[in-house]
């Protein structure tokens, strides 16, 4: 996964397609993203000790990485990423703009 927790990206498709947000953590193994005010959905919560009264909450659900394009900050534009290898480092670059992350 070429994506990291801190990313700004940009969402391609779904409901919330065109809204921005930044990674706040990804699943490497189910291949989403969750990002911080995008695929918000209501869950009903029983009456518990932290919800006395119980009632519905926004919560955010992942998203698959397919549907989500990373956003430069050089060049500004939504790029894929690549890798490059500098003495014996491994950098993340843009496609774009060639620059490193």
């Amino acid at each position: 996964m070429k994506l990291k927790k801190g990313d700004k990206v940009k969402i391609t498709s779904g409901k919330d397609k065109g809204k921005d947000g930044v990674i706040e953590k990804t699943y490497s193994k189910m291949n989403k993203v969750l990002i911080n005010n995008v695929n918000i959905y209501k869950k009903h919560i029983k009456k518990n000790e932290q919800m006395p009264q119980g009632g519905v909450v926004d919560l955010a659900r992942p998203l698959d990485i397919s549907k989500v394009a990373f956003h430069c900050p050089k060049c500004g534009k939504e790029s894929k990423l690549g890798y490059v290898l500098e003495k014996g480092k491994k950098f993340r670059v843009c496609k774009n703009c060639q620059s490193k992350i």
